[in-house]
């Protein structure tokens, strides 16, 4: 009898990729998305990028990236993957007038398993590897400590990247949020610090209270400053009950809707929509009606089809320190001094869901992290993230990425200032949403967005300029 076939066996490379016409963001997604659907499977990516041109510096800015690719279904050997990804390029429309001219999506192969191969159309590693700022920091977010050429296995490339001389103009890694909002730049030391909205669709405490009508709360928050609104339909305090499937997505898709109808109004200034869910169909139904960015508490860890749900949608994803669940949190607030404490926990937890997001098809440029404070946080241990939120964003694994922080009126605050009803913590809450910029977050969340608009107003001009 003769042997069974052999399973094709796993190749491994990472591909640059970049485009500095239109969409630049958009054609790197459809380039991932096409290599995806061809069997050159996108593991895993870095950040993307905005850069200088180089070489050729009368063209607009890039943006690049790179990304780890398995060819799972294929056993394609490096010109049959340059085939491939030259094919790529073609049906997207590229246009090759000027070499290393403009193009609207470029991709190279950088590395291939672990070879060296040189023809005259492809040279792995890739010859520009060393020179190359745009390509050697995205590679190192994927690969820090592997060696580019196998001959000099001791040169790895956080070594190149350390090498180069510094940038006349930093790089800053780019997270898409809308088609019709720029994207967060959570680098550039002059960026501004967005303001969210709480739109909580929760019943009101009382039958006696009042609701005000939703269009002019939303037209409210926008008039004050408001450039993101959070919608959320399932309370997460403690000892609240999980409303039904079926009711949160009658609570949050009118306002989904609504909010989108009026962008359609030219005189409306565009607005991002957040939904604050850890179910993953509620997050597609709200991704369909227009919203822009899931915000999930559990940083995916309470639905197991978020994730792989957010990937489909293509979607940015908000995700947040978390243990356990809302009902069991507060008793998980030990963060061991044998095991780094407080910050090192959170910092470790917040990697390993970052991991999980990219194992399911997240790309790294669609996540934001957000600290949680009040989430399996008590008492002074909030302060102690608003204190070291800088240590967060710098450390390894987490750099680069955008932070979203929440303090508003929570109980902590009550705490420290001695106010017991959350709806007077307004000065408080000022202190440590100016404490979160100071610390480089990007995103605040809010419920007076009026007063926190004014508190972030001045505190970007203090912090970011």
């Amino acid at each position: 009898m003769s042997a069974p076939p052999e399973a094709p066996r796993k190749r491994m490379a990472y591909i640059a990729l970049g485009s500095n016409m239109g969409d630049r963001i958009g054609w790197i997604e459809k380039a991932c998305n096409e290599m995806d659907a061809r069997g050159i499977r996108v593991k895993r990516t870095s950040s993307l990028w905005e850069t200088e041109p180089m070489y050729v510096l009368d063209q607009d800015r890039f943006v690049n990236g790179a990304c780890e690719v398995r060819q799972v279904e294929t056993t394609l050997e490096p010109l049959e993957l340059l085939d491939a990804l030259q094919d790529i390029e073609k049906s997207l429309g590229r246009k090759k007038l000027i070499d290393k001219g403009p193009r609207n999506i470029d991709l190279d192969i950088l590395l291939y398993d672990n070879i060296q191969f040189n023809h005259e159309r492809l040279t792995i590693p890739h010859i520009g590897i060393p020179e190359r700022e745009f390509v050697l920091r995205p590679l190192a977010e994927l690969i820090p400590d592997k060696p580019i050429d196998p001959s000099r296995p001791w040169r790895l490339t956080a070594d190149l990247l350390d090498a180069l001389p510094p940038s006349k103009t930093p790089l800053t890694t780019m997270t898409p949020l809308s088609s019709h909002h720029p994207p967060i730049q959570a680098l550039n030391p002059s960026r501004k610090t967005h303001v969210m909205a709480i739109l909580n669709m929760t019943p009101t405490p009382s039958p006696t209270a009042a609701r005000t009508p939703l269009g002019p709360t939303i037209a409210a928050f926008l008039d004050a400053g408001a450039t993101m609104i959070d919608i959320g339909g399932q309370s997460t305090a403690p000892g609240t009950p999980e409303v039904p499937l079926d009711e949160e997505l009658a609570r949050v898709l009118p306002a989904v809707e609504l909010i989108r109808a009026r962008l359609h109004d030219p005189a409306t200034r565009p607005v991002l929509i957040s939904v604050d869910t850890y179910r993953a169909k509620v997050a597609e139904a709200a991704v369909a009606a227009g919203a822009d960015i899931v915000n999930d508490v559990s940083g995916g860890s309470m639905d197991p089809d978020m994730l792989p749900t957010v990937a489909r949608l293509g979607a940015t994803v908000c995700l947040m320190h978390m243990r356990g669940t809302p009902a069991t949190m507060g008793s998980l607030a030990e963060y061991p001094a044998s095991e780094g404490g407080l910050i090192a926990g959170i910092a470790r937890e917040l990697v390993a869901r970052v991991r999980a997001a990219e194992d399911a098809g997240v790309r790294r440029w669609r996540i934001v992290l957000d600290p949680g404070l009040g989430f399996a946080k008590v008492g002074r241990q909030n302060v102690d993230v608003l204190r070291h939120l800088e240590e967060l964003r710098n450390w390894p694994g987490l750099q680069g990425l955008p932070w979203l922080v929440g303090s508003s009126r929570k109980s902590f605050i009550g705490r420290v200032t001695g106010v017991p009803t959350p709806k007077e913590r307004i000065w408080g809450t000022a202190a440590t949403v100016a404490a979160a910029v100071q610390g480089g977050a990007d995103v605040v969340r809010v419920h007076d967005v009026k007063e926190m608009a004014q508190v972030v107003a001045m505190a970007d001009a203090i912090w970011r300029y």
